[in-house]
């Protein structure tokens, strides 16, 4: 669709969200990432069943993990989208971008 997204946001594809593990967020985070958001089907549509259940599950300990060590929970989110919502995407890595520059560079680093 030709739409234009922040060149800081790095897309890493997986099969489903459902892979992406706690440590796949707590590294990149460790690795200089300011914040991470995974982008998953909508609810009750994912090709693998629960995939997406299981990865808002994981983004929601990685947040109460980052509240635990004094890191601002708002560094690591969920967004459940469709396929065909492309400019929901663009809108959402903005809005991401955006948060994150307001909450400043990782004190992880």
């Amino acid at each position: 669709m030709r739409l234009s997204y922040p060149a800081d946001v790095k897309i890493i594809q997986v099969p489903c969200t459902g892979r992406v593990d706690m440590i796949h967020l707590l590294t990149a985070l460790e690795d200089g990432a300011d914040g991470v958001y995974v982008a998953g089907c909508l609810e009750g549509e994912c090709h693998y069943l629960e995939g997406n259940y299981k990865a808002r599950r994981k983004v929601e300990s990685v947040k109460k993990t980052l509240t635990e060590l004094g890191i601002e929970p708002e560094r690591v989110t969920m967004y459940n989208l469709s396929s065909a919502q492309g400019a929901r995407f663009a809108e959402i890595a903005n809005d991401m971008v955006q948060k994150i520059k307001d909450l400043g560079p990782t004190p992880v680093r």
